[in-house]
């Protein structure tokens, strides 16, 4: 049995095992032109590329030396996302079954192949398919470890995160908690047990994207998408000492930048361009940041965005990233390919500190029963300053008279004995009598309110520690029960082998017994 909960990499029940620092993986894939500009221009593209560098070239093949770019893989017009996927992503989805949290995401302008290479076709499958395949091809491998996956797909559009599994969860809300990070609040997770499971979930994410036509795409993205998966494990023999391993994986589709007047968008598509443009910029900005000297690097950005902020542990945190950066070769792209490549060699730099994140089992009951106190506190703490709320009313119903007329001074003559200096009733002064009287009485009975549920705060939380010893206590009777009943069983195999070879010995002697009588009454007739 695995614990449903996730961890954040600097949480205090996690321990790091192996972290060091490494720069993120960056690539860049030139996508193939499209058939229009293969015939305006020749087919010829301006971009070249040699092992791991690419080139910018004039018309005449000459080299330009101030556009030179070099990264850890570039893919030409001819590579397939299996290749792809098996240079830059692979490893990564491995570490992240060996415990490690990993991101990879794709990066570049509208129309230049993004989506095509995290999602892919049927006949050439992208990095998540082939990443989710590859999860559980890596588990069946690992044969001392028990696994509990679980998935999640998201999309942000128009800076509002909606559910793609859920289509009732819209605008979700990111929160931060000490123990699991930041997080999407509602967000539906899905558990499943293999790899056509989670792609039938993808299909029906992707049903609920937001895609959109424009002048540079039939069917572009207008909204960036975030699948993750959580994969947990721990060591099959278990006991209340195992450490358990909880990572998390993103794969990223970004929308791509555009510029409104390749676009051609207006009304909504102009709308979703803004925000799509917006989050990217901030991306970039954080990149900057992160690009910098340790000692020059100023404030970082990250909750300028939502995109940023879910993604800030893959950005110099903790975690094994990888970026493919998509160009389009056409002429009148250079502007768009330069400015990718530029991205992609600012994120070069980013260093990250990635490490298996493991958390003890007693640890992760401590925080169950924590989050589950905390939240039956609350519900209480609620009810009683509600209940509280109506006694008081009641309470100042029934003697408002009576403390009016003791605030005021007027014995049991009322508030109508109040006069002014000429011996009149003074309304207006019998007017701020009654709401000073109110305010104070209030004032009293919030007072009294509070420390009734200071009281019920404290002893909840008496209740809370006497549960957690219990919890030590019954996780400690039944290791030793399990520890017993497997000692029962051994010996009860025992028995049965002895049983067994017994049975078989006297079976064997009982015919051999059998076949001597026969034999001697054969001998002698006279025996029958």
């Amino acid at each position: 049995m695995l614990i449903l909960l996730s961890f954040d990499s600097n949480s205090n029940g996690t321990f790091a095992l192996g972290n060091k620092m490494e720069k993120i993986c960056v690539a860049v894939r030139v996508r193939p032109p499209t058939p229009e500009s293969s015939s305006s221009e020749n087919g010829s593209s301006l971009w070249k590329v040699e092992d791991n560098r690419i080139s910018l070239h004039k018309s005449l093949d000459t080299p330009i030396s101030t556009a030179s770019y070099a990264f850890d893989h570039v893919f030409d017009e001819r590579s397939t996302n299996a290749c792809v996927y098996e240079l830059l992503t692979k490893d990564i989805i491995h570490a992240a079954v060996e415990g490690f949290n990993g991101t990879a995401f794709a990066y570049g302008q509208t129309s230049s192949g993004k989506t095509f290479t995290m999602t892919g076709s049927e006949t050439d499958p992208g990095i998540i398919r082939r990443s989710v395949r590859d999860v559980f091809d890596r588990i069946q491998m690992i044969s001392d470890r028990e696994f509990l996956i679980r998935v999640s797909y998201m999309e942000i559009y128009n800076e509002e995160i909606n559910d793609l599994l859920a289509v009732e969860n819209q605008r979700l809300q990111i929160h931060e908690h000490l123990e699991r990070g930041v997080f999407v609040a509602g967000l539906k997770e899905e558990i499943v047990s293999d790899a056509e499971q989670i792609l039938k979930l993808l299909d029906s994410g992707e049903v609920n994207r937001h895609f959109g036509e424009t002048n540079m795409n039939v069917h572009s993205s207008r909204s960036h998408t975030i699948f993750r998966m959580v994969i947990e494990s721990r060591g099959k023999e278990n006991s209340s000492t195992d450490a358990i391993r909880v990572s998390v994986l993103n794969l990223v589709d970004l929308a791509g930048s555009e510029r409104i007047a390749k676009t051609g968008a207006g009304g909504v598509r102009l709308t979703e361009g803004k925000y799509i443009n917006k989050s990217l910029m901030i991306l970039g900005n954080v990149i900057n940041k992160l690009s910098e000297s340790s000692k020059l690097r100023a404030h970082i950005p990250y909750r300028d965005s939502k995109l940023t902020r879910i993604l800030q542990p893959a950005l110099g945190g903790n975690a094994k990233t990888c970026i493919i950066c998509t160009i389009a070769p056409e002429e009148h792209h250079i502007e768009e390919s330069k400015g990718t490549l530029q991205f992609a060699s600012r994120a070069k730099r980013i260093t990250n500190c990635a490490q298996i994140n493991e958390v003890s089992l007693v640890s992760m009951l401590q925080i169950l029963t924590d989050a589950a106190l905390l939240k039956r506190q609350k519900l209480e703490i609620e009810e009683l300053r509600m209940n509280a709320s109506g006694k008081a009313g009641t309470l100042f119903q029934i003697h408002l008279d009576h403390v009016l007329c003791e605030f005021l001074g007027t014995g049991n003559g009322g508030v109508g004995s109040l006069r002014d200096s000429q011996g009149k009733h003074s309304q207006a002064d019998i007017r701020l009598e009654k709401e000073l009287c109110l305010d104070k009485l209030l004032l009293k009975a919030s007072r009294e309110s509070h420390e009734r549920l200071e009281k019920e705060v404290q002893f909840l939380k008496e209740e809370r520690d006497s549960l957690d010893v219990a919890v030590s206590q019954s996780i400690r009777d039944l290791n030793v029960e399990v520890k017993r009943r497997k000692e029962m069983e051994e010996e009860i195999k025992q028995i049965s082998f002895a049983f067994s070879s017994r049975q078989k010995s006297l079976m064997s002697f009982h015919n051999e017994i059998k076949s001597k009588m026969q034999k001697l009454t054969t001998q002698n007739p006279k025996l029958k």
